[in-house]
Order: structure tokens, then C-alpha cells, then sequence
């Protein structure tokens, strides 16, 4: 199969699991068709899916990350002895685990095509994911806590695995609580990534977007955090801060010095 090929099954597939979108028609272009796709994976539930589609998925995944391009921890310049900071898509990072900022169902986003950090790593790792993560929540039959993780496989993603963690949701201002359990969020993954031998993570600015962490405070206690932890555990992993936006990138830059 083409790329093209690979995406039109995919599309149909998705289309004609359920009733009330069998008629709607795939658009012509192929950037129209990328959107739709990937709408049709959001707002998935989690149940079985074919073989035949996960072989095709994962070839059209793993050919949409060729073309974006693989970055390693080799490729990011070291800021500190141990942490690094990196700009850019963290699907796209080769390291042992990135970390996912959850929400607290930690099936992944259903908003179609929405813009957190959430959806992107499910849009990219594929319908898996949400599979994986739909298990880990049956089992423990209760909502995920805010500053613990949870860790998973990675699928299309170039890193190995993905830890889950919940942050704090801001309403008003920022009290210690709510820094306290943005650091659980921190110090759970670098713990749950220490347990798996894990020698490199990728953080996300946890709970900076949707959830309205002040983007300074949040990068503080998250260096504070991580410096901590390495300075405990010598051979804890190393670190890449990732961030997406031009102003994170300068508090980080400044904050790291």
C-alpha cells in the first residue's frame, strides 16, 4: 500500500465502524483527509479493533514519523549535567519514555484534533494506546490521582514507553498544595521511570495549558523537582525539558541559564 492508500483504508475503516458516520463523505484533499483521520482515532472508543487494521495504522504512522523526523537526546545539547531542554513535537523524541499530561480517565483526548499534549502523543502512538490505557483504568476501577503515573508502551512513538501523570487543575490562584502536587507529578514519573531502569524522560510542561498552571510557576517547581531527584538518585535518568512554545522555551532558557 501507498501512504495515500494506507490512509484512505484507514479513514473508511474508522467510518464504517459506526452507524451515524457511514455517510459522511472523505474529503479530496489529502491534508483534509490527515485531519479526518485522526479525528475518527480521537473520538474512538476503546474496544477491539481488526489486525488488518492495526498492521496498516501502524505502516501509516510509522511513515508520518519518518517524514517529520526522529530527534535522540544526542541531537539536543545538554543545558546542565543531566538535563537537557529541547523545542519542538515531543512525539518525535527518541528517548526512553516522554511524559503525557493525563486527564484524570487517562483514555487520552476525545476532542477531534484538539491541541494538547494528550491528544498529539494518542494521535501518534495510534489506537493502541487508548486500549493500553483503557485496561490499566478497568482494573483499577477508580479515577487517576493527581500526582502519580502510570506507564504504558509507546507503539508508533520513536521512545520506548509513556508515563501518564494527572496535574493540578488552577482555579484562582496558586497555593503550596497545588506546587506540591504539580512535584508528585514530576518526582512520580522520574520514580516509576527509575523502577524500569529507564535512562531517559521527556517532560512536557505538565499542566500549563488546559489546566492553567502558570507557566513560570509550573517551570519552577518542575526544575526544582527534577534537580532533587537527580541530586537523591545518581543514577536516576536524565531529563529533557520539552516545550512547544517560544514563551516556555525563554522561561526554561533563563530558569536553566
Amino acid at each position: 500500500m501507498t501512504q495515500t492508500e494506507r490512509l484512505l483504508f484507514l479513514t473508511d475503516y474508522l467510518r464504517k465502524e459506526r452507524r451515524e458516520l457511514r455517510s459522511l463523505e472523505i474529503p479530496a484533499s489529502e491534508a483534509e483527509r490527515k485531519l479526518l483521520l485522526r479525528s475518527l482515532m480521537n473520538i474512538r472508543e476503546p474496544k477491539e479493533i481488526s489486525q488488518e487494521f492495526l498492521e496498516v495504522q501502524d505502516a501509516y504512522l510509522r511513515e508520518e514519523l519518518a517524514q517529520k523526523g526522529v530527534v535522540s537526546l544526542s541531537d539536543i545539547p545538554m543545558i546542565r549535567p543531566g538535563i537537557y531542554l529541547w523545542q519542538g513535537d515531543i512525539t518525535r523524541l527518541s528517548v526512553d519514555a516522554v511524559v503525557n499530561a493525563a486527564n484524570s480517565a487517562l483514555l487520552g483526548c476525545f476532542i477531534p484534533c484538539h491541541g494538547c499534549i494528550d491528544n498529539a502523543i494518542h494521535s501518534a502512538a495510534g489506537v493502541e494506546l487508548r486500549l493500553e490505557c483503557a485496561r490499566i483504568m478497568e482494573k483499577q476501577k477508580t479515577e487517576e490521582p493527581v500526582g502519580k503515573a502510570k506507564i504504558t508502551k509507546a507503539y508508533n512513538l520513536p521512545c520506548r514507553y509513556v508515563l501518564h501523570t494527572v496535574g493540578p487543575i488552577i482555579r484562582g490562584e496558586v497555593t503550596q498544595q497545588d506546587h506540591e502536587r504539580l512535584s508528585a507529578c514530576y518526582r512520580s514519573c522520574l520514580e516509576l521511570a527509575s523502577a524500569y531502569q529507564l535512562k531517559s524522560v521527556a517532560f512536557c510542561c505538565i499542566s500549563t495549558g488546559e489546566f492553567h498552571f502558570p507557566n513560570d510557576q509550573a517551570a519552577r517547581t518542575a526544575i526544582q523537582t527534577v534537580q532533587d531527584y537527580q541530586v537523591e538518585n545518581k543514577n536516576g535518568p536524565e531529563v529533557v525539558f520539552n516545550v512547544f512554545k517560544d514563551s516556555d522555551y525563554q522561561i526554561y532558557s533563563r530558569l536553566l541559564g
